[in-house]
């Protein structure tokens, strides 16, 4: 039987105890189902894992007992940062679930012209709030001990400005060059995906301004959601650890 992993945002030590908020609680107490003596993995994001147990579980508290540190790390060998251009609802949190999955180790939501979604202030926060809770239930489930760093979304022309000396690679369904016709990167990979719409005429020449190169992934022209899916796999196998 699979033992249950839960990201814990507070400290953790050997021999102390954690009570959990009212979200952990309803997810041990209803979704895992666990009990008093059931044991689970918890982790805070700072690298390892920790074996811990419920001491007490019932609907207006639950406490965790945090027993011994385990030294695992199963992070990607590269360094991918997705720059993903916002959409829709489940489609963004499909694409971040899934990139946190695959390894990816930062995501930068940015708002490009052909963006459907419009966020600012309170509601921008918000939907932010969101999309951590999205990445931090991928690291439960893929056995992830750190999180990716998702940065707050900007507009892609003010993060294109922002010098890098990254390999940058635009998905481009009009560019000649596939991943496979690439040299094996010798530094940390930047991959910008466009949202439903797709990046605009002046946005990707732009991009290839600030140092970007086009790739295709073949023949089809693929959902934003699905792109960035697929040349993530692409680039784990490639040259990553697939």
């Amino acid at each position: 039987m699979r033992i249950s992993r839960l990201f814990i945002d507070a400290p953790l030590h050997s021999g102390s105890q954690v009570e959990l908020d009212a979200e952990q609680l309803n997810y041990v107490l209803r979704v895992l189902r666990l009990k008093p003596g059931y044991e689970l993995i918890v982790f805070n994001g700072e690298g390892g894992e920790y074996s811990a147990e419920v001491t007490e579980l019932h609907k207006r508290a639950g406490i965790l007992s945090i027993n011994a540190f385990h030294d695992i790390d199963i992070e990607s060998s590269l360094s991918i940062t997705l720059i993903q251009g916002v959409s829709r609802g489940e489609r963004m949190d499909l694409t971040l679930q899934k990139a946190t999955e695959l390894g990816v180790d930062r995501i930068q939501p940015v708002f490009s012209e052909h963006c459907t979604v419009n966020l600012d202030g309170k509601r921008l926060e918000k939907r932010h709030s969101h999309w951590q809770g999205v990445v931090r239930s991928a690291c439960e489930q893929s056995g992830r001990n750190k999180l990716p760093q998702l940065e707050l979304a900007v507009s892609l022309n003010d993060y294109l400005n922002s010098a890098t000396n990254n390999l940058c690679l635009l998905l481009d369904p009009l560019a000649e060059t596939s991943l496979k016709n690439l040299p094996v990167p010798d530094s940390n990979i930047q991959l910008l995906v466009g949202p439903e719409g797709g990046f605009s005429e002046q946005e990707r020449q732009n991009a290839y301004k600030n140092g970007y190169q086009g790739i295709q992934l073949g023949p089809r022209v693929l959902r934003t959601e699905t792109a960035a899916i697929a040349a993530i796999s692409a680039i784990q196998v490639l040259w990553g650890d697939f």
